[in-house]
């Protein structure tokens, strides 16, 4: 799905129009990104944690070369799901 696809998904649910969903969707997801810059957690209960991760630096191996190369140390955006979220989902394959 496409976020154009996802917008009008939000304005029909939503009974609002298109510019509106899509500048509310805009702004919340501003403002998720603002939180994780800032290294702070946020939770939507049943749906989900997004939260930040630091990974150090580390070595690996090329696959097909077997070189072995040193990679950096960075931090990740890391999401775990909610309990809500992974029912909905898992009852897909009971269907």
């Amino acid at each position: 799905m496409k976020k154009a696809d996802f917008v009008k998904l939000v304005s029909d649910k939503a009974s609002v129009s298109r510019k509106d969903a899509e500048s509310v969707l805009n702004a919340s997801l501003e403002a998720i990104q603002d939180i994780l810059i800032k290294g702070d957690a946020i939770t939507f209960m049943g749906f989900g944690t997004f939260d930040t991760v630091y990974r150090g630096e580390r070595e690996t191996t090329l696959p097909g070369t077997k070189r072995r190369i040193k990679v950096p140390p960075r931090t990740s955006v890391k999401f775990k799901v909610g309990k809500n979220l992974k029912d909905a989902v898992s009852e897909i394959g009971e269907k």
